[in-house]
């Protein structure tokens, strides 16, 4: 380990030689706010949909989400042009996958701008690229339409994360963090981008559990810069990548079930999906914090960065790892204003979490260790242990 500080408490916010930390953080959505109050009447006003019944479990759905609103790409204009989209069967990939691409990109260039601008430094010092996405389908990929888009050089190295769901943004930082240890001096610009036009359907009575994803899912984008040894005065870094696992569990792949069709996406997921989270969590934690010499008497004196795949799934983590109220508030406020978006979701509750630390007063923090933690299909656990440093 050399000289990197291990240990329960007492660290200093300053980051340990060779070891990448999170130096910005930025965000962009598309232009439509949706309210959770509203969103069920003019969701079945543009399907075109009357059936009482599905109309009274959408309502039901859209209170136990805690979600209060959301950024969407479709609109009015967007279903007036292509009014095949809120058809039951209607063969749309094609103009699904025009919108999406577009619209990742767009929302993917925003996001890295404000993220580069946070940053402080050029974006001709941007040396490598990470690109996750679950909302398009070309070849060439988003991540050479982002690098153009930004003005990236030609020589900057790109890696692409494609159809890993809510799993991906932590996956991504991964992928990042091994870049830039591996790469002294590098500095790499992770980036996220998801609609969900993707998968935009009709309710339907066969597929009931399509107004979940309706009730909780939003799009939007987010961005990171990762490197390590941060340049003084110039970058401030926000949290330390200590050490990182992906985990999937056997005989799981069809708890999470998305398969690319002629109408788009179609997802399903398991009621039981909770429940498996929770009957895992714990033992998959424990992997990550013995590293520090950290055990479950410390989950209360570390931050909780968790993807807000749901209230269910985070209700259940609470739970099990006995957590106060306060330590999944990050999560919470990312999915109340948010939604779940996919892969982007995990910049959203990083971004909460650096605003709750610093209105922490000196001595307020137990310990600057944490976890930032998302699950996706397979069903894959993604997992860093981090330090905060902008405590």
């Amino acid at each position: 380990m050399g000289s990197e500080q291990i240990g329960q408490g007492g660290l200093t916010s300053k980051a340990n030689p060779g070891k990448a930390t999170i130096l910005a953080l930025g965000k962009a959505f598309p232009h439509q706010l949706v309210m959770q109050e509203f969103l069920v009447d003019g969701y079945f006003k543009n399907t075109n949909c009357d059936d009482p019944e599905l109309k009274k479990k959408l309502t039901r759905l859209c209170k136990t989400t805690t979600v209060k609103t959301r950024y969407v790409v479709m609109s009015d204009e967007i279903l007036k042009k292509y009014p095949e989209l809120a058809i039951e069967g209607f063969p749309t990939i094609k103009q699904r996958l025009d919108i999406c691409n577009d619209a990742v990109t767009q929302m993917a260039i925003e996001a890295s701008r404000a993220c580069i601008k946070k940053w402080g430094r050029s974006v001709s010092d941007i040396t490598h690229m990470v690109y996750v996405s679950s909302s398009e389908a070309r070849l060439p990929g988003g991540d050479l339409y982002l690098a153009g888009g930004l003005g990236l050089s030609p020589e900057t190295q790109r890696v692409m994360l494609y159809f890993s769901g809510c799993s991906g943004g932590v996956a991504g930082l991964r992928v990042a963090k091994d870049i830039a240890e591996n790469n002294p001096g590098s500095r790499v610009l992770l980036a996220t981008s998801e609609t969900t036009i993707i998968g935009f359907k009709p309710p339907s009575v066969d597929r009931p559990y399509d107004l979940v994803g309706v009730a909780l899912f939003g799009d939007g984008a987010g961005a990171m810069i990762i490197g390590t040894d941060p340049v003084p005065d110039t970058e401030s870094p926000l949290f330390e990548l200590h050490t990182a696992i992906q985990n999937f569990l056997p005989n799981t792949e069809k708890t999470i079930d998305g398969r690319l069709t002629e109408e788009g996406i179609s997802f399903t997921l398991a009621r039981e999906l909770p429940q498996i989270i929770e009957d895992n969590i714990e033992g998959f934690c424990q992997k990550l914090i013995g590293v520090a010499g950290l055990t479950h008497k410390d989950y209360n004196k570390m931050f909780w960065a968790v993807h807000p795949g749901g209230p269910a799934i985070l209700n259940r983590m609470e739970k099990r790892l006995d957590l106060l109220p306060d330590k999944l508030n990050a999560s919470r406020r990312a999915l109340m204003d948010y939604g779940n978006a996919s892969s982007n979701t995990i910049v959203y509750v990083l971004e909460y979490m650096v605003e709750e630390s610093r209105k922490m007063k000196a001595g307020d923090a137990n310990c600057d260790w944490g976890l930032i933690l998302a699950f996706g299909p397979g069903i894959t656990f993604e997992g860093i242990l981090a330090r905060n440093l902008a405590i």
